[in-house]
């Protein structure tokens, strides 16, 4: 259901189905680059950034934005948007992701998909492969192991107490390679649409034909130690590589 945003009096972000896209996919990434993630992305001051293997939703990321001169910044927003009307910004604990499907229609990103998009800078991100109740993990990225940015968007909520600048990551349907872990990945921007992204006089329409699946072919999937499942647990044995899981069982029948 389309529950348009209204004027004036702006409306809650209680109809968790028109706010929230739910069906969160990317909820851990890594961004372990220093400075070699800078040059990608026309950056010239970054923030003070050490490695991070394990990195959580609720978490503050890196997003890069063009400011009003056309300059890209890169600074730390909380990861889980709050939208600007929100009474209380709690509602953003679970909008980590956005469906890049419906994300110009669903209230809570429809004016940030508009307005305020980003990059995120990430070295690779996980992903559960669920084989009954088991889940194992992997770390999907880049074959050449270079860094990448996930399209995301940003807003600002200042009702009480400190302003908080948050985002949101894309997602869209898997690749042939992701497919086998999960059925949804993040959008992986090709460098080429960098500019376009951050332009904010971009068309819906040229938006759109970016947010695709990114290259099965340029990427590598990489079963990793179960340290990972723990978002208190940021280390470099998150990315140790392990045997391949077993593949899930073939359900047959008698008849």
């Amino acid at each position: 259901m389309h529950v348009p945003l209204l004027r004036g009096r702006r409306r809650r972000c209680n109809d968790r189905a028109a706010c929230y896209d739910g069906h969160a996919m990317c909820g851990r990434f890594q961004l372990k680059s220093d400075q070699d993630w800078m040059e990608a992305y026309g950056v010239a001051e970054p923030p003070d950034l050490t490695p991070r293997y394990n990195i959580a939703p609720a978490q503050d990321i890196v997003a890069v934005r063009r400011d009003t001169a056309g300059i890209r910044r890169a600074s730390l927003l909380h990861w889980g948007l709050v939208p600007s009307f929100a009474e209380d910004p709690a509602v953003g604990n679970p909008m980590i992701n956005a469906r890049s499907e419906t994300v110009a229609r669903k209230a809570a990103f429809r004016e940030s998909f508009q307005k305020r998009r980003c990059l995120v800078p990430a070295d690779g991100f996980y992903e559960w492969r669920r084989v009954g109740r088991v889940r194992d993990p992997y770390l999907l990225k880049m074959r050449d192991g270079r860094p990448f940015a996930f399209a995301s968007v940003w807003d600002r909520w200042a009702r009480a107490g400190p302003p908080i600048e948050s985002c949101a990551i894309l997602t869209t349907a898997a690749n042939d390679l992701v497919a086998r872990v999960h059925d949804r990945m993040p959008v992986i921007l090709d460098r080429a649409a960098y500019d376009l992204w951050l332009d904010p006089d971009a068309r819906e329409e040229d938006l759109h034909r970016v947010l695709r699946p990114f290259p099965a072919e340029e990427m590598v999937a990489v079963p990793v130690s179960p340290r990972v499942n723990s978002a208190a647990v940021d280390d470099p044995e998150c990315e140790r590589p392990v045997a391949e899981p077993p593949p899930a069982p073939v359900q047959t029948t008698l008849f």
